[in-house]
């Protein structure tokens, strides 16, 4: 019997981790607060035109030369223990996997993330993802230090990862295989849910739901007014605290998502042997 395949899609800033990748351990070792990196880098796109993430991969670089920090992919990965989850992120993706495969779902986690996929590598969920796509460095080969961005993805870019992981084409540098017209995609669009946080997830979260996918939008409970627009602008499907632990409104809303798919795939399969039947019948009567 074939496996169905599910795939989930996770942003990584405020919905997974509680803030910006960043701000836990790269920004205080530059001696900055938050609000003055991110506001040095606002100042620096509205003065140059730069690209807003193309901008921040800058600064870092600019800035941590100025610190005399050595900004390695080393370096950046052991950032990635200090990033704190939402309640039960940790074992989220066992849960869920343990629950799809009682129907027979084999569920797919991706990581497309706008932040830096060098310090989400270096976290302690980074196993979870059958593949992370994240803004990225390109270091000179001698020092070991970033020259240039390897990979830029900002909030509309995102969206390409919903055909890529449909398709089945996990390199990114593929583009090819990624425009043509596939037939029997590896998983169905109906199978794939997408997991943001607000409004940078927007174009994902509408590409996903209007290809008859799932849209959730998490929140942080001190925060529901962005969600609540998403909802009444009709862009998500649900939303739900960010809360991973179990027993969670999102476990509760993940698990009912999943018995959907398996009961449209059981019924499928009824129509399909009806239809089999029923031509079989057929040409028994000529």
């Amino acid at each position: 019997m074939k496996k169905i395949i599910m795939a989930i899609i996770y942003d990584f800033d405020k919905t997974l981790c509680t803030s910006d990748m960043q701000n836990y351990g790269f920004i205080p070792a530059l001696g900055m607060t938050p609000n003055e990196f991110w506001g040095a880098t606002g100042e620096f796109s509205a003065k140059t035109g730069c690209e807003r993430i193309l901008s921040y991969m800058y600064m870092m670089i600019k800035l941590a030369r100025e610190k005399g920090i050595n900004l390695t992919r080393k370096w950046l990965n052991s950032l990635g223990k200090d990033i704190v989850y939402f309640n039960g992120v940790e074992t989220w993706f066992k849960r869920i996997n343990d629950y799809g495969a009682k129907y027979g779902i084999k569920v797919e986690h991706y990581l497309v993330s706008s932040g830096t996929q060098e310090i989400i590598d270096g976290c302690t969920i980074a196993k979870e993802f059958k593949e992370i796509y994240g803004c990225e460095f390109y270091y000179d080969p001698e020092t070991g230090l970033p020259v240039w961005p390897k990979l830029a993805i900002n909030y509309t870019q995102k969206t390409q990862y919903f055909f890529r992981i449909s398709k089945g084409v996990g390199k990114r540098e593929d583009d090819n295989k990624v425009n043509e017209k596939t037939i029997g995609r590896r998983i169905p669009y109906e199978n794939i849910v997408y997991l943001g946080d607000g409004m940078t997830d927007v174009p994902c979260m509408v590409l996903v739901k209007q290809n008859g996918g799932k849209s959730i939008a998490v929140y942080n409970k001190k925060d529901r007014k962005t969600v609540s627009n998403l909802l009444r602008g009709e862009r998500v499907n649900y939303a739900c605290v960010a809360d991973y632990s179990e027993g969670s409104d999102l476990e509760n809303t993940m698990k009912l998502i999943i018995d959907s798919i398996a009961i449209n795939y059981t019924l499928k399969k009824k129509e399909e042997n009806l239809l089999r039947k029923e031509l079989r019948r057929q040409k028994e009567g000529e």
